[in-house]
């Protein structure tokens, strides 16, 4: 690749981004339209959601991306402190290299604690930018360097919105004649506007460690039973690889029903065809651990 196109290609994807002004408009018109709905039925609500982000694309300034444009869009105003929306895109195929990559920001709206709230998503954001940024600039090296072939996607799913906290997945992928994905998970308590961690859910001096750990071994054997081609190291003839339990810096999330997932990337705890793995913890199995 000359020099020309791969400086193209990294001013493509420093400038397909929303401006600071346009994420700020965006805030207001955000704000504006829950102060509107506000005692309306939802179906009015909706509405007027709807043309509220619709007025904040046709009075932006006319050198935004399309990428942006079609991210605001998209965006669920009604009844949220937090969104996460499409802040860049970047995409690039030849017959060697693939690239589809979408990078959300998360945005803070009207919480009680919106300074510690606004502080939490800008440090999430933060990690979010360096560990795509890390992706694409290792891509473009590889390029440069005509370095085999290659692909990566990273795409982002919001995974519970509920009244007490808020939930992102951040999904990687990196292949080069094999693939590899590993997720990133983001849970913010809306009451508090901080992130929570493992530890936080559960009342002091419970051992939640070890009970999670048991179940998860519970439904890895279940697995294996059930499915001849699932694989979970256990009992492997290389102790080392065994899963014992997990940490408090073990990856997990909130679902929908407020159940605990807890989550390892490829290889963690299976071989790599295993792919990413979760688990789900029941609530019998934490209930009386757990803070209400």
């Amino acid at each position: 690749m000359d020099q020309e196109k791969m400086q193209n290609l990294k001013d493509s994807y420093k400038q397909i981004q929303m401006t600071k002004e346009q994420v700020e408009q965006m805030k207001k018109n955000i704000s504006n339209a829950k102060k509107t709905t506000a005692g309306k039925n939802m179906r009015r609500a909706r509405w007027i959601a709807a043309a509220a982000a619709i007025a904040a694309i046709l009075i932006l300034p006319p050198n935004i991306s399309k990428e942006a444009a079609y991210a605001m869009s998209s965006i669920p105003i009604v009844g949220r402190l937090v969104d996460a929306v499409t802040f860049r895109n970047y995409q690039y195929e030849d017959d060697r290299h693939s690239a589809d990559v979408t990078v959300p920001e998360l945005i803070a709206e009207d919480a009680t604690d919106v300074e510690i709230l606004k502080k939490t998503t800008d440090e999430i954001n933060q990690e979010i930018k360096e560990i795509t940024d890390k992706i694409v600039e290792e891509f473009e090296t590889n390029m440069k360097d005509q370095e085999g072939y290659q692909d990566i996607i990273v795409n982002y799913e919001t995974i519970a919105v509920k009244e007490d906290y808020f939930t992102l997945k951040l999904i990687c992928y990196q292949g080069a004649g094999s693939g590899a994905e590993w997720d990133y998970f983001y849970t913010i308590d809306l009451k508090t506007g901080e992130r929570i961690l493992l530890k936080d859910l559960f009342k002091e001096n419970e051992d939640y460690i070890t009970a999670i750990s048991e179940n998860i071994k519970k439904q890895m054997k279940e697995q294996m039973e059930q499915d001849e081609n699932i694989y979970y190291w256990l009992d492997d003839e290389i102790e080392e690889w065994n899963f014992k339990q997990i940490t408090d810096e073990t990856s997990f999330y909130l679902n929908e029903n407020g159940n605990i997932v807890i989550c390892f990337n490829e290889g963690d705890v299976a071989p790599m065809y295993m792919g990413c793995v979760e688990f789900e913890i029941s609530d019998k199995t934490v209930d009386q651990m757990r803070k209400k």
